[in-house]
């Protein structure tokens, strides 16, 4: 049975900066006193899955149980058609120990250089986000969210965080990189939704199971 968190604490379960910020914004209309793993020093559990949706669920299960709080997860990452898929749910990894996404997107640029793909059409893409909301009991509830779009290069824009520079959203000549916050991770109660595969997460996690039921 679908369960719902309508106030309370809430840990969101990441170490990583740019993705704590975001949640906090997504997060801002709801009456959640909000953490982090990072601030609560949870350590970091090893993503073993081989899916988003069980490393956002590892993720999520491990900072409930460790907090003794509901949890929000997530696993995201960019999928390129003509890498198969890859880097996916290694996205992080091809940053490197010292998450350089510099250099991860010259991996990529390569890698699709490798392949062929130096047109427009052949660098098709997707940002894909999964969301997890865990319960320290191991109750769990899903969503996933994507973006599609074509890869550019060189990277054009210093905003927003990972691959973001070199993704340029279908419909749309400035890439994540080029695009404010509000753009990309807007969200509130009957207003407009932001262009971000975590933003249409959150959307479809509200719905389903975050705040009052409306």
């Amino acid at each position: 049975m679908t369960r719902r968190l309508v106030d309370g604490p809430l840990v969101v379960a990441s170490h990583n900066n740019g993705k704590i910020a975001e949640f906090r914004e997504l997060l801002a209309d709801f009456p959640f006193a909000i953490a982090s793993a990072a601030e609560l020093d949870l350590p970091e559990p090893e993503e073993t899955g081989t899916t988003y949706e069980a490393n956002a669920r590892l993720k999520a299960l491990a900072s409930a149980r460790g907090s003794g709080k509901p949890s929000l997860a997530d696993d995201s990452g960019l999928s390129v058609d003509a890498l198969d898929g890859a880097p996916g749910i290694y996205s992080a990894r091809w940053a490197g120990p010292d998450r350089d996404f510099a250099m991860a997107m010259r991996n990529v640029e390569e890698a699709l250089q490798q392949a062929g793909a130096t047109e427009p059409a052949e660098r098709s893409a997707r940002f894909v986000a999964v969301l997890c909301l865990a319960w320290p009991d191991g109750h769990t509830e899903e969503v996933r969210g994507e973006v599609a779009g074509t890869l550019v290069w060189p990277p054009r824009g210093d905003k927003g965080f990972g691959y973001d520079p070199m993704f340029r959203p279908d419909g749309h000549d400035r890439t994540f990189g080029e695009m404010v916050s509000e753009e990309k991770h807007a969200w509130s109660r009957g207003g407009p939704l932001g262009l971000s595969h975590r933003s249409r997460a959150f959307a479809a996690l509200v719905e389903q199971c975050l705040g009052p039921d409306t």
